[in-house]
């Protein structure tokens, strides 16, 4: 990035930021304003190519504050404490570095003009902030010039949005929870690289692209107040899941993979339920999913598939590349005329012989939307496609 000290320079820099789909469930906060969770968690990157928040981050000194946010073209408010804490903390990192280098230029001081776009539907289930916080505190990191690592910079992107800090990274991602009360311990950690185990695909049921009634955050403040299951699943549950879920991933052994993902959703669902008042993220297609899923494994006579929910109804299947008939061939002799099969990946899918059917495959086909096909992937990637042009103008 060329010094340029004229009074209408824009400084630019672009990235492309992951979902994850955490197959160990992040539910609780120890310190909601530093946002510490309760538990560890565990996740899969999802592909770029089909799942992503693409955000351009600029400032300038002709810019008039305060710092502004578009998402998809709608201004989002940046003046909540979770926004506050991920800008305050890099503006202070980019200070430290003017202030060790006087050549450069003072971008710190500057006003933020930010943009951003996801390819998915927000605030659905589909792990839009963890994606669009991560892509927000990469893209800033780019524009200053930061030389910390992905892990460093996780914990900003925690501040945010929790699971935002398993998006700064690829492949397969833990969350430590950490024990200090400052929460420098809190971050993400690689588990395993995408190379570790390429062959990991997910199929995403989307059951409703419509806001959650209750997010996340209310949700699981809910659930720590209330649910007296709450403390054996942070304190018993999870940690052993963890331990199991590390040698599943190290040894790529599918079978326990599937196992654990679909016993931890489950626990953490009926922690959910366990609320009071009860919280219900699933519905009736989300269970007829669950029986899909069961159905394929039942006729595969092994377990080919495993089912995960986050908090909402829609489902990811995870299942290997080599079973990529097997299990996503039985929701597409269901599901096929749905969005989501055209396409290199939807194509491929052969429709498995006998598939799902009875009132399995009525439920789905009424109440799915579309699917989606992705596979494990990378963490965030700079581009130079960016939203916002030369004159620090949005471009649409």
């Amino acid at each position: 990035m060329a010094v340029d000290m004229s009074e209408d320079k824009v400084y630019r820099a672009s990235t492309t930021a992951p979902v994850n789909i955490a197959v160990i469930k992040y539910w609780g906060k120890r310190d909601p304003r530093l946002n510490l969770p309760t538990n560890s968690s565990l996740s899969v990157t999802l592909s770029q190519s089909d799942l992503r928040t693409h955000t351009t981050a600029s400032c300038s000194p002709s810019y008039s504050p305060p710092d502004t946010l578009l998402l998809n073209a709608e201004p989002q408010p940046l003046s909540d404490a979770r926004s506050q804490a991920c800008l305050t903390s890099l503006r202070a990192l980019r200070s430290a570095l003017e202030s060790s280098n006087p050549s450069l230029p003072p971008l710190s001081t500057y006003p933020l003009r930010l943009s951003s776009a996801n390819n998915f539907p927000t605030a659905a289930g589909l792990a839009s902030s963890a994606a669009g916080f991560a892509a927000l505190v990469r893209s800033i990191a780019d524009l200053y010039q930061l030389p910390h690592s992905p892990t460093e910079l996780s914990l900003i992107a925690r501040q945010g949005s929790g699971s935002a800090c398993r998006s700064l990274l690829g492949g397969y991602v833990a969350w430590d929870h950490g024990v200090l009360p400052s929460g420098t311990d809190s971050k993400a950690r690689l588990v395993a690289p995408r190379s570790h185990w390429p062959e990991m695909r997910a199929l995403i049921l989307v059951v409703s692209a419509e806001k959650k009634a209750i997010s996340s955050t209310t949700g699981m403040q809910t659930t720590v107040q209330t649910s007296p299951m709450f403390q054996t699943r942070a304190t018993q549950v999870v940690p052993k899941a963890m331990r199991e879920m590390e040698t599943a991933i190290a040894e790529k052994d599918f079978e326990s993979f599937a196992k654990i993902t679909m016993r931890e959703s489950n626990s953490f669902h009926a922690t959910c339920l366990d609320t009071d008042p009860p919280i219900f993220y699933l519905n009736d297609v989300s269970r007829a999913a669950i029986r899909g899923v069961e159905i394929v494994n039942e006729k595969a006579g092994r377990v080919v598939a495993a089912y995960t929910f986050d908090a909402g109804p829609n489902c990811v299947v995870y299942y290997l590349e080599d079973e990529r008939d097997v299990v996503a061939g039985a929701f597409k002799t269901v599901l096929g005329e749905k969005e989501g099969w055209t396409g290199e990946q939807g194509e491929a899918v052969k429709g498995a012989e006998g598939g799902l059917e009875g009132k399995v495959a009525e439920v789905l086909r009424d109440g799915v939307s579309r699917v989606i096909l992705t596979s494990v992937g990378e963490g965030p990637i700079s581009i130079e496609d960016h939203l916002i042009d030369e004159k620090g103008e949005v471009v649409i």
